[in-house]
C-alpha cells in the first residue's frame, strides 16, 4: 500500500503541468529510506530520473524551436515586385496629342503683333468664322492675346466624354500667360485625326514683375501653364486588347533573368505552358477569348510577386552638371591613379631701359615675362582587387576631389580596364 502511494506521489511531482515554460523547472523529491521500501525503491528512482531527462529534452527542444523561428523571421522574404511594376501590356499605351490655340484675356502681357504676326492672323481667321471681316489695311495691335501650343497625353482606354489634363506653352513673345483663357483648340494625334478638344483657364506656377525703371523679378516660368481636366476626349483610340490571341508583356527594363523568373512565376500559378519568353524583354502569355475574363485574368497575373534580376554594374556621368551615380555592384581591380591639376601662370612686368647721360640713346620699354608652372592637388589613389563602391567614394572624398575630378578618374579607370562596369555619359 505504501509503495502504491509513493508511486502516485512521484507521478504527481516529477512531471510538471507545462513542459513549454521558458524557465527551467526543478523537481524536488523526498524519497523514503530504502530500508522502508525494500527492493522497489530502486525502480522508482530510475523512473524519476527518466522523467527528469525527458523534461530537460522537451525544454531544450522548445528553446531550439523558438530560436529557429526567430531566425526565419529575421531573414524575411527576398525583395519582390509585382508583375504590374515590371512589365507593360503590348498595345496598351499612351498617345501624344498636339494642337494650336489662342490664349486671350491677358493684362497687356500678350504677343507683340509686329514680331509675331501669326497671332493676328489666327485671330482674324477666328473672327471670320463668326462673320466678322477685318479690313485688309487694318493691322490690329494686340496686347491681350498670345499664340500657344497645346499638348496632352491620351491614356489607354480613354473613352469619349472623359477629360484629360493639357499643357499650354507660348510660342510668341508673350511675357506671361497669367489670367489667360484658352479658346477652343482641337488636339490631333500622329495620324492627323482630332481626338480631343481643349479649352479653359490657364493655371500658371510662375510669377514675374517689372518696374518702370526696367528692373524685373521672375520666379519660375510664367509663359507656360496647365489646365486641369482642360480637354474632352472626342474619339477613342482602337486597341487590340479585346481581340483574341495571346497577350505580350514587355519588360520595362529588358533582362533575361527577370524574363525567366516572370515565366516561372506565371507557369507555377496557372500551369506549364501558360507563359513563354520570346526574348529578354517580352513574354507571351495565353489568355481567355472572352474580354471580360481576360481583364480579371490579367489583373491576377499582374499581382504575382517576382524577384527581378540584379541590375547591371553601371556608372552614369552627367558631364554638364557634374553628377555621378555609381551602382552598388561596381568593382575596380587593382590599380593606382595619380590625379592633379596643373596651373600655368604668366605675368608681364615691363621694364624701362634708361640710356646713359650724353649717350644720345632713347628710353625704351623692355618686356619682361615671368612664366611659372605649378601642379597642385596631386594625389595618388591605390585600389586593391575587388574594391567596392564605398571604398571608391571614401578615397575620393578624403582628398577633396571635385565631381569633375571623379569623372576624369572613372574615365581613366575604364580606359585602363580596371573599372568593371558600363560607363554611361549623358
Amino acid at each position: 500500500m505504501k509503495t502504491r502511494q509513493l508511486t502516485r506521489h512521484l507521478r504527481n511531482t516529477a512531471v510538471p503541468a507545462s513542459v513549454h515554460a521558458p524557465h527551467e523547472v526543478r523537481v524536488q523529491e523526498h524519497p523514503l529510506p530504502d530500508e522502508l521500501l525494500g527492493a522497489r525503491a530502486t525502480d522508482a528512482r530510475r523512473r524519476s530520473e527518466l522523467r527528469r531527462a525527458l523534461l530537460r529534452w522537451r525544454q531544450a527542444g522548445a528553446v531550439l524551436l523558438a530560436v529557429f523561428g526567430l531566425g526565419l523571421g529575421l531573414a524575411g522574404p527576398a525583395h519582390a515586385d509585382k508583375i504590374r511594376d515590371l512589365t507593360s501590356v503590348a498595345g496598351v499605351r499612351t498617345n501624344q496629342l498636339i494642337g494650336y490655340g489662342l490664349v486671350v484675356g491677358l493684362d497687356g502681357s500678350g504677343d507683340q503683333t509686329t514680331q509675331a504676326p501669326f497671332t493676328t492672323q489666327s485671330l482674324e481667321n477666328m473672327l471670320q468664322q463668326f462673320g466678322i471681316v477685318v479690313p485688309a489695311n487694318a493691322r490690329p495691335q494686340l496686347k491681350n492675346a498670345a499664340a500657344v501650343i497645346v499638348t496632352a497625353d491620351l491614356p489607354p482606354f480613354a473613352k469619349p466624354g472623359q477629360t484629360i489634363d493639357v499643357t499650354v506653352a507660348s510660342i510668341g513673345n508673350a511675357k506671361t500667360l497669367r489670367g489667360g483663357q484658352l479658346l477652343m483648340a482641337p488636339l490631333k494625334g500622329a495620324d492627323g485625326n482630332t481626338y480631343a478638344i481643349a479649352q479653359g483657364s490657364v493655371v500658371i506656377g510662375g510669377i514675374s514683375a517689372q518696374g518702370k525703371s526696367g528692373s524685373s523679378v521672375q520666379v519660375n516660368i510664367s509663359d507656360s501653364g496647365r489646365i486641369p481636366n482642360g480637354a474632352t476626349v472626342e474619339r477613342a483610340v482602337p486597341s487590340s486588347f479585346a481581340s483574341g490571341g495571346d497577350l505580350v508583356l514587355n519588360l520595362n527594363t529588358p533582362d533575361f533573368t527577370t524574363a525567366s523568373r516572370v515565366v516561372q512565376a506565371i507557369n507555377a500559378a496557372y500551369g506549364a505552358g501558360t507563359a513563354n519568353a520570346l526574348d529578354g524583354g517580352s513574354i507571351a502569355v495565353r489568355s481567355p477569348q472572352d474580354p471580360s475574363q481576360k481583364v480579371s485574368w490579367l489583373g491576377d497575373i499582374q499581382n504575382i510577386d517576382v524577384t527581378p534580376g540584379d541590375p547591371p554594374a553601371r556608372v552614369v556621368v552627367n558631364s554638364r552638371t557634374g553628377t555621378v551615380v555609381i551602382g552598388s555592384d561596381v568593382r575596380v581591380t587593382a590599380a593606382a591613379v595619380a590625379h592633379g591639376s596643373i596651373q600655368v601662370t604668366i605675368s608681364e612686368q615691363p621694364l624701362v631701359s634708361q640710356p646713359g647721360a650724353f649717350s644720345k640713346g632713347q628710353t625704351a620699354v623692355v618686356p619682361s615675362s615671368d612664366v611659372q608652372v605649378s601642379e597642385n592637388g596631386g594625389h595618388m589613389f591605390k585600389f586593391g582587387p575587388g574594391v567596392s563602391l564605398d571604398t571608391i567614394v571614401r578615397a575620393v572624398n578624403q582628398v577633396g576631389a571635385a565631381p569633375s575630378d571623379l569623372i576624369s578618374i572613372l574615365q581613366a579607370l575604364k580606359q585602363a580596364g580596371a573599372l568593371h562596369a558600363d560607363l554611361v555619359v549623358i
